[in-house]
């Protein structure tokens, strides 16, 4: 993603106090490109496949580590009992070099899982955030209007984070348990084929039955939970972003009620989740009871008929009683499986919501370094495809280097003008024309790269100064920034900051009036210096006398280059080379200007 593309799409994602009101009409499930649900731990888990190289080790670590937990306690438990017998020395010598051995190693290897585990999953999850963000990329601006904005956050953070423990949590210790209650029942089998049996039938009733109930019984809570923390994450955007106007309009009870609604289900479905986890980890430890006493009883009654030796014996019944320790996790594995599948459904959503536009497989470059006009011909747009034309039969022709207002009141079609020559909304009928080729055969980023500029909602970010302007073109020098500035009419107001071009603005410009941060916007536009200027309204928030002053220094700033500047002023406006009035979607008769220059 470009530069530009971030200055043209960060502010589009911004909250309204409406957006959750309508989602939550609509049903908390309710989300585009719905994703058939089975197959999406399939699909999250294929994401994170790449990256087994750095898992397997991981994994390998920790069955190594249980196995030798394991096999440390049955070790000293032969030990302990051989050691009653009074033996030789030199007969016990390798079970004491075992046992410290065991000892050391699990330790070491117990740091070693947990070192590679979390490398490897911390890449992972990287790697899956990035996917993420660029299956995000396409549907911004038009297409992201879909999601609440606090619920793809939530998407972007909190899902993405569940792959965590798919991988720690679930996967690693699911393996982990299969290969150490393999060996704990192999070897009890070897020692005493009836206590092999039992253990493994109840170790496939706790590892098992009892994992895929917690499993049952948590579904529809996790999906709950995951609707309702989405919801909480939009209320509590209303609430931060939208404070001014809720309070103004006596709406912040009701909003702050639908919050507190919301965090009271996030509790209920919470505490459900605990309640069923730990009826599933007591019932492991029942059968980890019971199946203790009935091994230690079937070796007993072997011992005593004379076919189990008494070190034997105790093997056996330490066996039984570790066993389970790799399978105690599972139920609390089981309770997070859930939360996994809901969010990788909501990830799948995201990734099946077609872009509104898409690129063709083999884009057409665009020349960069070079005027280049812009030719429209009989352009329609529609927002929806049972929604009337924004746009209808709209033809202008722009030539290289002139300088075009367009005006018209609210709705009449300027911006969604705009928006369709950056490639962010399809049109279904006519051509747009740029260098000579059509915009249809060339890749988004590269026309945006192209036409840019200021849109109506930019977005000013919660950094400095510097890096809000160099967003645009990060090789700009002291004196492209000084000259970009001063041509938005800031130059001064920034000489005069505390840390001048290091002054860290709050996000979304909340320390800026509205015309310093019009002005700062358009000083990142003009610091781009695209082949096409886009300018959608530059002086909103203004007094009138300083738009227009303003709006003339824009048009002797871009003199000379394309542009195409969007505005509900009138003055100021002498030297522009067309205005085009729009009216309706349609292009009103072009009046031109006499006493401005003609190129």
């Amino acid at each position: 993603m470009t530069a530009q593309q971030t200055t043209a799409t960060a502010g589009r994602q911004q909250p309204t106090t409406h957006e959750t009101g309508a989602a939550q009409a609509a049903g908390d499930e309710a989300t585009p490109g719905r994703a058939a649900g089975p197959g999406a731990g399939l699909r999250l888990l294929r994401h994170l496949l790449p990256y087994w190289r750095r898992l397997l080790p991981a994994a390998l670590a920790s069955a190594a580590s249980e196995l030798a937990a394991t096999a440390l306690m049955a070790t000293a438990a032969w030990l302990i009992t051989r050691a009653a017998q009074q033996p030789p020395l030199a007969s016990v010598s390798l079970a004491i070099v075992a046992v410290r051995a065991l000892a050391l190693g699990r330790g070491a290897l117990r740091y070693t899982d947990r070192l590679l585990g979390h490398d490897g999953v911390l890449r992972a999850v990287s790697g899956l955030r990035t996917r993420v963000y660029e299956a995000l990329v396409p549907l911004a601006p038009a297409g992201t209007p879909a999601f609440r904005s606090g619920d793809l956050l939530t998407r972007l953070v909190d899902d993405v984070d569940a792959a965590q423990d798919l991988l720690l949590r679930i996967l690693i210790p699911a393996a982990v348990a299969g290969v150490a209650c393999t060996a704990a029942v192999a070897t009890a089998t070897a020692l005493l084929p009836a206590a092999g049996l039992l253990l493994g039938l109840v170790l496939a009733v706790a590892g098992l039955l009892v994992p895929a109930s917690v499993l049952v019984l948590s579904h529809r809570a996790g999906r709950a939970e995951k609707a309702a923390r989405a919801e909480l994450a939009a209320v509590t955007v209303d609430l931060t972003r939208g404070a001014a106007d809720l309070a103004a309009y006596g709406a912040r009870r009701r909003v702050h009620e639908r919050a507190c609604r919301a965090g009271d289900r996030i509790a209920v479905l919470e505490r459900h989740k605990a309640l069923t986890t730990s009826l599933g980890s007591a019932a492991v430890l029942l059968l980890q009871g019971a199946a203790t006493v009935g091994v230690t009883w079937l070796a007993l009654r072997a011992h005593a008929a004379g076919a189990l030796p008494a070190t034997h014996l105790t093997v056996v019944a330490v066996l039984a009683l570790v066993s389970f320790e790799a399978v105690a996790p599972l139920p609390a594995a089981a309770r997070r499986l859930t939360d996994v599948q809901a969010g990788a459904r909501r990830l799948a959503d995201l990734f099946d919501t077609p872009p509104p536009v898409t690129d063709p497989p083999a884009p057409v470059p665009l020349p960069t370094d070079e005027p280049l006009g812009v030719e429209i011909t009989d352009l329609r747009v529609r927002h929806r495809p049972d929604a009337p034309p924004a746009l209808d039969g709209v033809s202008l022709r722009i030539p290289p280097g002139e300088r075009v207002v367009l005006l018209g009141a609210s709705g009449s079609g300027k911006s969604t003008l705009i928006a369709a020559l950056m490639r962010f909304v399809p049109y279904e009928a006519g051509s747009i024309r740029l260098g000579g080729r059509e915009l249809r055969a060339c890749a988004g980023a590269d026309v945006r790269r192209v036409i840019t500029g200021m849109t109506q909602d930019a977005h000013v970010f919660h950094t400095t100064v510097r890096e809000n302007l160099i967003l645009a073109r990060p090789d700009a020098s002291e004196a492209d920034l000084r000259e970009a500035v001063r041509g938005a009419r800031l130059l001064e107001w920034v000489d005069s900051l505390p840390d001048r071009w290091d002054t860290v603005l709050g996000g979304d410009g909340a320390t800026l009036s509205g015309g310093q941060r019009r002005r700062l916007l358009l000083a990142r536009a003009l610091l781009a210096n695209p082949p096409v200027l886009v300018l959608d309204e530059p002086t909103e928030g203004l007094d009138p006398d300083t738009a227009a002053a303003v709006l003339a220094d824009i048009l002797d700033a871009t003199r000379g280059r394309t542009t195409l500047l969007v505005t509900h002023e009138r003055s100021g406006l002498t030297a522009a080379d067309q205005i085009v009035t729009f009216d309706r979607g349609r292009i009103c008769p072009v009046s031109e200007i006499a006493a401005g220059p003609r190129r």
